[in-house]
């Protein structure tokens, strides 16, 4: 007697592989059974396709660890465009075994999203933020303040590090170092500084915006957008503004 469509979704839903049960289901020729299976096809494809993409992000890790580097910290910053607030860094050593498929750039995924893996990799790595504030970054540059707040990342982790894996950056340490471009699309490590620094920073922001909401910052993270410059011109600049930056900069010399 042939299964019902419902024990059929079951038996899919606990099915991870092309096994005898599935080959014998695709001679079924009931519309809800290949539904089901079509359904299925597309959610192994989408698995594999994550599960390559893993793979792919951990060249730089393997290849460290093949070398005996087994702390590698991944670095990643966020903060650096906004008119107000920190630019605040991120360093995430990540354990062996940590597999979160659909990991990548901060930028790529929705809030839910990085809310998500945000309270994963919180929870089963180490994790250190750094952050510099508004008044550092007017006072030697947002490039060399970006650096401060990676060093304090580093230093936030609170254990030695054999290698570092950085967006884009070059620090001035002793520490092993490979500067990726695009790393938080490259590298796990550094997708992972991502999510953290700018669910870090984000949640800042959301606060500072319950003290000076005619700024925006809950939704505009302190970035330079018709509402928040509206809010500018009309009370004018607070602490957490860079003042070298040109929009602010406009407004103090009113």
């Amino acid at each position: 007697m042939k299964k019902s469509i419902s024990e059929i979704k079951e038996t899919l839903l606990n099915t991870k592989t092309e096994s005898e049960k599935i080959k014998e289901l695709r001679q079924d020729q009931r519309k809800g059974v290949q539904q089901l299976l079509q359904s299925w096809d597309r959610k192994m494809e989408f698995q594999k396709r994550q599960e390559e993409e893993w793979e792919r992000m951990l060249s730089y890790e393997r290849a460290l660890k093949n070398k005996g580097k087994f702390q590698i910290a991944g670095i990643d910053e966020v903060g650096r465009g906004p008119l107000a607030g920190p630019v605040t860094a991120a360093a995430v050593i990540l354990p062996d075994n940590f597999y979160a498929p659909g990991l990548n750039d901060s930028k790529k995924l929705s809030e839910v999203n990085r809310n998500k893996y945000y309270s994963l990799i919180t929870a089963e790595a180490a994790v250190g933020i750094g952050e510099a504030s508004a008044e550092e970054i007017d006072e030697i540059n947002i490039y060399e303040a970006t650096k401060l707040a990676m060093l304090r990342a580093i230093d936030s982790l609170g254990q030695q590090c054999d290698a570092l894996l950085i967006d884009a950056m070059t620090l001035p340490v002793e520490t092993e170092q490979i500067s990726i471009i695009k790393g938080d699309a490259n590298s796990i490590s550094i997708a992972a500084a991502s999510i953290v620094a700018k669910v870090h920073r984000d949640t800042y922001m959301k606060k500072l915006h319950e003290q000076y909401p005619e700024y925006g910052f809950r939704a505009n993270a302190g970035y330079g957008t018709k509402e928040h410059l509206t809010g500018l011109k009309k009370h004018g600049p607070i602490k957490e503004h860079r003042k070298s930056f040109a929009p602010v900069k406009i407004y103090l010399e009113e």
